[in-house]
């Protein structure tokens, strides 16, 4: 996540908003989110809802939830997305940056 603190702008400047989704408690995400003054939106999900609606995948041998990316476009379709298999199983800024400006070149 200190990447995508750090990459922030670049996504505003696509007309994108990031959002990060938790599993941990209201408070302990809250502080971790306060203390590392994280730009973005942040949604603690210690119930799963958010994770099972968008299907991300548990593996309890590797620490939990695998991490998923999604793009959702303006119409909440579903336009591009990753699901890890591992924790360090995400993809980097600049090939979520790419994606946003050919959807924004599509819709020119």
């Amino acid at each position: 996540m200190a990447q995508l603190r750090q990459d922030y702008q670049k996504f505003v400047e696509l007309d994108a908003e990031v959002m990060a989704v938790g599993p941990e408690d209201t408070k302990t995400f809250s502080d971790f989110w306060r203390g590392e003054k994280m730009p973005f939106i942040g949604i603690p999900d210690p119930q799963h809802v958010i994770a099972k609606l968008f299907g991300q995948k548990v593996n309890l041998l590797k620490l939990g939830r695998m991490p998923a990316l999604m793009v959702i476009d303006k119409e909440g379709k579903i336009r591009y997305q990753h699901r890890g298999d591992s924790m360090s199983d995400i993809p980097a800024d600049q090939e979520i940056l790419s994606v946003l400006d050919d959807l924004n070149k599509e819709e020119a």
